[in-house]
């Protein structure tokens, strides 16, 4: 067999990696592994239903496989047009119907975060705290003990200073899955979009209570609180950009 004929042997055997590495070897191996049909059997492997038309949908497999291989890198969202500074939190907590927790929060204190936790929290919930990921974070002050027993339900309204607009995260949402293995109880919301965006939906706010084991059976003693919307956003960027794009009244 000659060179070619063994190079035209062993290419369709290649995964998409190693034959784009073909191609830089000399200029006979990239004529050669250049050849369509080698990623015409890629594209087959990959998508199956795509090569039963008789032309490639785009000009060739080639560009087919080049294009799609792979995910496409994160785009660089532009600057938010909102900032912390811009807006403010409205966070009422009940049990049964009693208000237990009743703050406006600044958005630069969410920014700020815990910066102690409390000594005797859980190695768990500490390594959470300490994590480099973006969190919105606050401690509570006065701290409060809520019972196992009871329904805990959270509000939270966002303002913005720049419109004098207001927007809902949080609607009398019940706390309905405590983690004791992570010392947080957690409740949702679904949120509610500008028209503007008829095709966002089913993205979820999250508000969690950080707590610790009380002296007393089934007592939480709540030291801090935290809203992530980690389904759609994990930056802060990320977060501003889907704040703006609530249904603002």
């Amino acid at each position: 067999m000659t060179n070619e004929e063994i190079l035209k042997a062993v290419f369709p055997l290649l995964d998409g990696v190693d034959l784009a590495s073909c191609m830089v070897v000399s200029k006979q191996w990239k004529d050669i592994a250049r050849d369509d049909y080698f990623w015409k059997c890629l594209c087959a492997r990959r998508w199956p239903s795509i090569c039963k038309r008789p032309n490639p949908p785009t000009v060739t497999y080639f560009k087919l496989y080049q294009t799609f291989y792979k995910r496409q890198q994160r785009r660089t969202l532009l600057p938010p047009r909102l900032s912390l500074e811009d807006l403010e939190f409205f966070i009422d907590i009940w049990t049964e119907d009693k208000l237990i927790f009743s703050e406006v929060v600044p958005g630069p204190v969410f920014q700020n975060g815990i910066k102690i936790p409390p000594p005797g929290i859980s190695d768990m919930l500490r390594y959470h705290l300490e994590d480099p990921e973006y969190k919105m974070t606050i401690p509570v002050e006065p701290r409060f003990t809520i019972p196992w027993s009871q329904t805990v339900t959270a509000s939270v309204l966002v303002g913005r200073k720049d419109s004098n607009r207001v927007a809902c995260i949080i609607n009398k949402s019940r706390f309905d899955y405590i983690d004791r293995s992570s010392h947080r109880a957690h409740a949702f919301e679904y949120l509610d979009f500008a028209p503007a965006y008829p095709f966002t939906s089913g993205i979820r706010a999250w508000i969690s209570l950080h707590f610790m084991e009380d002296g007393n059976e089934g007592v939480l003693d709540v030291f801090g609180l935290e809203m992530d919307f980690c389904e759609a956003a994990s930056t802060k960027e990320e977060v501003l950009w889907l704040l703006d794009m609530l249904d603002w009244k």
